[in-house]
């Protein structure tokens, strides 16, 4: 069966100082877990021949399709505040990129393929565990209206990987709309490379802000989308867990689902990330995170929005504190939405805040307590039944409106384990039934209450980790 990827590869086109060409690295014996069929047809591609033999080896890495341009893409970073001058894509190579049907461009990469020149002392593979994962929660955050990376397809690679003990070995196909990251605009910033900067500038605000014209454009646009998508992320209790500036993403997209959880009792300096041991990046952290992370992708850009440095770091500072209050504005009307409030009332940050306090208090599941708010405590209760009685809406409306804002499910972190732990056994049957519970968090789904529960003390996940 003939594989047909419409490819049209732009970052390949860019100068060869960003990235190195090179093939994925074969695999053993290559097996199928999931093709996306839905993510598949919208990118204009064929799922059944992803499943066929042919289409299997290109998941894989043991054949590279035609009209791909396979690359590693380089960028630096700071992780977990520490500044590395060269990191890059050390286990995942760049197939290239499509045009979907709505017209978007769209990277099709492999997670796991193999050694590149920037996997320093790793072994470029990714086992089963984290592959799983990320398919689960990024396929989750794209059910809840989150900006994130896509799962297009998971593939066994018939070999193990060593990790704390050998692992069974997969490749995820990751889809973005770019993996652009202020690590990447870092990593020629560190080298004074200004023709290289305009050159991502100009490439990244014609790929995410088309009619965005200079650096300071591209700067504000991606604290805005940014401040957005941490908003959504503290709606549903996410912890990323890992948020350095190479994990950082230009687009505003969600990326690298390492170490990430959901949290169960709402706790706000709740904290699961093993490699996170002072807490940077605990729950109630991400906004400042993001601040942070910015002013790096500020500084990178600094000699491109003004050729006064002083003028320069001026206007940037400017755009950079700009990122409070849109983070402030967009947390109000992520928490309104979950309160059923359409409506705006200046009383309604001290409510939401009041609701909070009561949930980290009581130790209540944050995701069951927003989907019933009947069963907050008093008088927070009293306070959000008169709050919600000013909206004038009849009640079915909205009770309507709040099941719309409010997952009965998300990926809970002791339900991935289990998927996780059934899959090395050769048991994908808890895997399929998460993921297609998932693809509609918020429905009801009588026969999937069982995924609703909170774990038990025994079950309980407290710590997540890397991938690598």
């Amino acid at each position: 069966m003939t594989i047909h990827f419409p490819f049209d590869n732009s970052y390949g086109r860019l100068p060869a100082r960003f990235y190195t060409k090179m093939p994925p690295e074969p695999v053993k014996a290559p097996r199928l877990i999931k093709v996306n069929h839905a993510l598949a047809q919208e990118l204009g591609l064929d799922p059944a021949a992803l499943e066929s033999p042919e289409g299997v080896a290109v998941l894989a890495g043991n054949a590279v399709p035609e009209g791909a341009d396979p690359l590693a893409q380089v960028y630096a970073g700071h992780q977990f505040g520490g500044w590395s001058p060269q990191l890059g894509d050390g286990r995942a190579i760049l197939l290239g990129e499509v045009v979907d049907r709505d017209g978007q461009r769209r990277d099709i990469q492999l997670k796991g393929s193999g050694r590149t020149p920037y996997s320093r002392m790793g072994d470029g593979r990714a086992w089963l565990g984290p592959v799983l994962r990320e398919y689960i929660v990024s396929e989750a955050m794209q059910a809840y209206g989150v900006p994130t990376t896509r799962a297009l397809a998971a593939v066994a690679t018939g070999e193990d990987v060593l990790r704390e003990a050998p692992m069974p070995g997969a490749v995820l196909t990751r889809v973005a709309s770019s993996h652009i990251r202020v690590g990447t605009f870092q990593f020629f910033a560190a080298r004074r490379d200004v023709e290289a900067l305009e050159a991502l500038t100009t490439h990244a605000l014609a790929r995410h802000y088309p009619g965005g014209e200079t650096a300071l454009d591209l700067l504000n646009g991606v604290i805005a989308r940014q401040a957005e998508l941490v908003a959504q992320w503290t709606g549903l209790g996410f912890i990323h867990g890992v948020m350095n500036t190479d994990n950082t993403t230009i687009s505003g997209e969600t990326i690298d689902y390492g170490p990430c959880a959901f949290m169960d009792v709402y706790s706000p300096g709740k904290v699961y990330s093993s490699i996170d041991q002072f807490g940077r990046y605990a729950f109630d952290k991400q906004p400042d995170i993001l601040v942070w992370n910015l002013a790096q992708l500020a500084t990178a850009l600094l000699p491109l929005i003004d050729a006064d440095q002083d003028r320069s770091i001026e206007i940037a500072t400017e755009a950079v504190h700009r990122f409070p209050d849109l983070f402030n504005a967009a947390w109000l009307n992520v928490f309104r939405t979950k309160l059923g409030l359409e409506t705006a009332e200046d009383d309604d940050e001290a409510l939401i805040l009041d609701v909070l306090s009561a949930m980290a208090e009581a130790e209540m599941d944050f995701t069951n307590t927003f989907r019933d708010l009947s069963t907050l405590p008093e008088p927070v209760k009293t306070r959000w039944i008169d709050r919600l009685k000013q909206e004038g809406i009849a009640p079915e409306v909205q009770a309507q409106r709040l099941s719309q804002a409010n997952p009965a499910y998300i990926p809970r972190n002791h339900r991935i384990e289990d998927a996780i732990q059934s899959a090395v056994y050769g048991d994908f049957d808890p895997f399929e039934r998460l993921v297609s519970v998932l693809e509609r968090p918020f429905d009801d789904q009588p026969d999937a209450r069982d995924l609703r529960r909170p774990p038990m003390p025994e079950e309980e996940v407290r710590q997540t980790f890397c991938g690598t």
